[in-house]
């Protein structure tokens, strides 16, 4: 069986001191950068897995981070890997810890996973009543992407990229607009619906209205079947790119052009968002390195640091050719 490396053997091979090593992957202020990086970088050629155990009796850390998610919701998933990379970058394992989908069993299921002395910290990317923590309690840190529900929430909420899109559109000659929303006890849904309300307040567009409905592209085909005659030239503002696939294709039906009769856009930058015809305008959200900002926060609280700024752009706007100049 080949040897296991020990944190001497890390030392070494980084020209290092043993307790220099143990500081790095326990995470003490005062190391620099390329100190780090030299150590981190050791210990990953050698495969080096610190004894969490002995470690845990010798320092109360156990160099261990839990990120706890209802697994039976989808929405956080996409949060994971940017979370896990940058807990596993700062020398930290990670586990990905289940979660009761019920929000009043959550709180139960939380006090086991802080009380089980396992970890240093906790991150959640949903609300979580905590319960009162002791000194010697892991950090826990509720990143507050998203609701009880598990509803986007937080960053997710930010509609932005509406105005400006709007903005634009406007610009290139459009005045009439149309705005398909998302479900409205979704937080995400309500925040664009008013950021498209207040822009045409501000712009003095024109808004034939407003049509409520659900993710789905039935939802945009609905409403654009449902205009009448003589609408054109329109604007529509579809609040997922699921409801703009479906314009288009309403659009379509009715011998409009897209973007000439009809401008689109969407939201979520789904994969096929780029191949469709025309391709979609839309935002993309970078929800891996949120993930990556939310653990950076939990770490920089483990470490009595400074809590990082967030990055701005996460949100971008892709624009594509199914927005353009209405045709005279």
């Amino acid at each position: 069986m080949e040897k296991r490396a020990t944190s001497n053997d890390v030392a070494r091979a980084a020209g290092v001191s043993q307790s220099t090593v143990s500081f790095v992957l326990t995470g003490r202020a005062g190391i620099s950068e390329a100190t780090r990086e030299k150590v981190l970088r050791a210990a990953a050629e050698l495969n080096y897995r610190p004894n969490l155990a002995a470690r845990s009796m010798r320092t109360r850390r156990t160099g261990r981070l839990a990120v706890v998610v209802p697994i039976a919701s989808l929405n956080p998933l996409s949060l994971i890997p940017g979370a896990v990379a940058a807990a596993q970058e700062a020398g930290y394992a990670v586990e990905v810890v289940s979660l009761p989908h019920n929000p009043g069993e959550r709180g139960e299921r939380l006090a086991e996973i802080v009380g089980s002395g396992q970890y240093e910290g906790v991150l959640a990317f949903t609300p979580l009543h905590t319960p009162p923590l002791d000194a010697d309690d892991p950090v826990v840190l509720s990143a507050g992407e998203f609701d009880d529900d598990m509803h986007a929430a937080g960053l997710f909420t930010d509609a932005s990229p509406i105005v400006e899109m709007m903005e634009r559109v406007a610009a290139m000659g459009h005045t009439r607009f149309l705005h398909i929303a998302g479900p409205q006890d979704f937080p995400s849904a309500r925040a664009r619906r008013q950021a498209y309300s207040d822009t045409v307040q501000r712009l003095g567009l024109t808004s034939i209205g407003v049509v409520d409905g659900d993710w789905s592209g039935q939802t945009g085909v609905d409403a654009i079947a449902a205009l009448p005659d003589g609408i054109l030239p329109l604007a529509v503002i579809a609040a997922n790119d699921l409801i703009a696939t479906g314009a288009i294709q309403a659009a379509m039906s009715r011998g409009w052009s897209v973007p000439g009769d009809v401008s689109i856009t969407g939201w979520d930058d789904h994969p096929q968002s780029a191949f469709l015809v025309p391709p979609l305008t839309t935002v993309a959200q970078d929800r891996e390195r949120l993930g990556a900002h939310a653990m950076a926060r939990l770490i920089a609280a483990l470490r009595g640091d400074d809590a990082p700024q967030r990055p701005a752009d996460l949100l971008a706007i892709r624009w594509r050719e199914s927005t353009g100049a209405p045709r005279a």
